[in-house]
């Protein structure tokens, strides 16, 4: 969750159904798709995310490759404005 949120991807520790370890000691991760639909994000958009989101957990101390994420989330943002802004 904070490795992700560093380069701007916000989501949220989840409990797993059925999962042994109690509820506080969250197994999985919740992503939202409101706010990417919103902006007009689809499938090709929705797989640019996902391999961002491995990038990031598979290199969680690796600065350089959460500045390249960073960017190019950024770009990706720029193409999708948030409606009314």
């Amino acid at each position: 969750e904070e490795s992700l949120q560093k380069v701007g991807v916000v989501i949220n520790r989840n409990a797993i159904p059925f999962d042994q370890r109690p509820p506080r000691i969250a197994s999985g991760i919740r992503l939202g798709t409101p706010a990417v639909t919103t902006r007009g994000f689809g499938q090709d958009e929705m797989k640019l995310i996902a391999g961002i989101i491995v990038r990031v957990i598979k290199n969680k101390d690796n600065h350089e490759i959460q500045g390249q994420v960073r960017t190019d989330l950024s770009q990706l943002c720029d193409r999708f404005p948030v409606p009314g802004s």
